[in-house]
């Protein structure tokens, strides 16, 4: 089979109807005869992913069989609140709020976050704000790949500064909190109402690593895993999603300060990482690449290597556990 010449459109879909029916077709074989189950659980949180996997799983398995979840806590952006519901609306699904802000608080999410970022800046107080940022831009050739913390004071001061090694573990393993904590209620749901739990991740971030193991990398059926996240931009437009959903910019929606998903981890526009991305999967030469990208040759080869190493440092999020498989038997 001829592959298509790259080009900036090599990843727009010639029939999306036949995508989404094909997707359908398979949620309702996994769902019902290979798992058994009754219907879907999926934690929508007004972004373009969680999004499009539900209105998948409202067409292929009825509204009465979708149930979203809206799981906000204390750094939640409201507007993602608002534009869940406005999604569940036009699906006519059932939802159900779960706030997980108390829940955190007991495991410490906060206080533990906190006392990271103090490390870096003493003042740092719970009303402040803050995010997590990477150098920008993946294109510079004198980028280093070191997150940077910002936190902005309640007069709207912002001071930004280099993450140590041990601060950053340690805000990431605390707001880790939050994603194994909506995986426990979506899990909940599922167990009780005899469901799946439906992961959200595009094949961005499900190659790259940017999920949390046991968090919202657990899933029983993952839909859009194959699909990059330009693919999912189209797949919800031609599903005639809220615009203001399919025009939504990418955000982590986990810090207290906005923060898109550029920022934070991929330091490019998902249009542009998903088409170089396109690129390596396909051993397309980076002079290619970049020329249809209008990019040098050692531009591509530098998020070449980027991607090479997110792939490297993340495989263990892919694993499952590791058995011992032959036993130990004392002679």
């Amino acid at each position: 089979m001829n592959m298509k010449p790259f080009s900036t459109d090599i990843l727009r879909f010639d029939n999306p109807e036949a995508v989404c029916e094909k997707i359908e077709e398979e949620i309702r074989r996994i769902v019902f005869k290979k798992l058994k189950r009754k219907g879907a659980v999926v934690a929508i949180s007004g972004g373009i992913d969680s999004s499009v996997c539900a209105a998948l799983c409202q067409r292929a398995l009825g509204s009465e069989r979708v149930i979203g979840l809206l799981l906000p806590e204390r750094d939640s952006d409201p507007d993602s609140e608002k534009l869940a519901r406005k999604l569940a609306d036009q699906l006519e699904i059932e939802t159900r709020t779960e706030i997980i802000t108390a829940t955190l608080e007991g495991f410490g999410c906060y206080a533990r976050r906190d006392e990271a970022i103090r490390i870096i800046f003493p003042d740092y107080q719970s009303d402040w704000k803050h995010k997590v940022i990477l150098p920008q831009n993946l294109l510079d050739s004198n980028r280093i790949n070191i997150s940077h913390l910002v936190v902005e004071n309640p007069d709207g001061e912002q001071f930004k500064k280099r993450l140590p090694l041990k601060a950053y573990l340690q805000i990431v393993a605390s707001v880790n909190f939050k994603q194994r904590t909506r995986k426990v209620f979506e899990y909940y749901h599922a167990d009780r109402l005899n469901r799946v739990v439906v992961g959200t991740p595009n094949l961005l971030e499900y190659d790259q690593g940017f999920f949390v193991k046991l968090g919202d990398g657990a899933a029983d059926i993952k839909p859009i895993a194959h699909l990059y996240k330009t693919q999912v931009y189209q797949l919800g437009q031609y599903m005639g999603l809220p615009e203001d959903i399919v025009g939504r910019t990418p955000t982590t929606d986990t810090y207290s300060l906005p923060q898109t998903q550029e920022e934070f981890y991929f330091a490019l526009p998902y249009r542009e990482m998903d088409l170089i991305l396109y690129a390596y999967n396909h051993k397309i030469s980076a002079e290619e690449a970049g020329k249809v990208l209008n990019l040098t040759g050692d531009q591509v080869r530098r998020v070449y290597r980027d991607m090479v190493q997110k792939r490297r440092s993340t495989a263990y999020l892919h694993s499952p556990p590791l058995l011992i498989e032959e036993p130990l038997i004392s002679q």
